[in-house]
């Protein structure tokens, strides 16, 4: 998967770099990505992820298995085994 945030679905976003003459030139925003492993204790084992700072705040706050869960249901993370 590419630059993909797989627990928000975050991805990279395209934009202008605009010099002090207002020239516009195109650029990329892209993501503060991580790959990550999280310890998961209804499976006793790690798993990696792919997430952004934004996504490891979330995991904090609610909990691995009820973000997996949601990231699962709206088809950001579908190659967990």
């Amino acid at each position: 998967m590419a630059k993909v945030c797989e627990i928000t679905g975050r991805r990279r976003m395209k934009g202008n770099n605009v010099a002090h003459s207002k020239l516009r030139t195109k650029r990329d925003f892209s993501l503060n990505l991580r790959t990550k492993k999280f310890w998961s204790e209804e499976e006793q084992r790690f798993i990696t992820l792919k997430v952004s700072c934004k996504g490891m705040r979330t995991i904090a706050k609610n909990g691995l298995e009820a973000t997996i869960k949601k990231a699962q249901e709206k088809g950001y993370l579908n190659n967990l085994v």
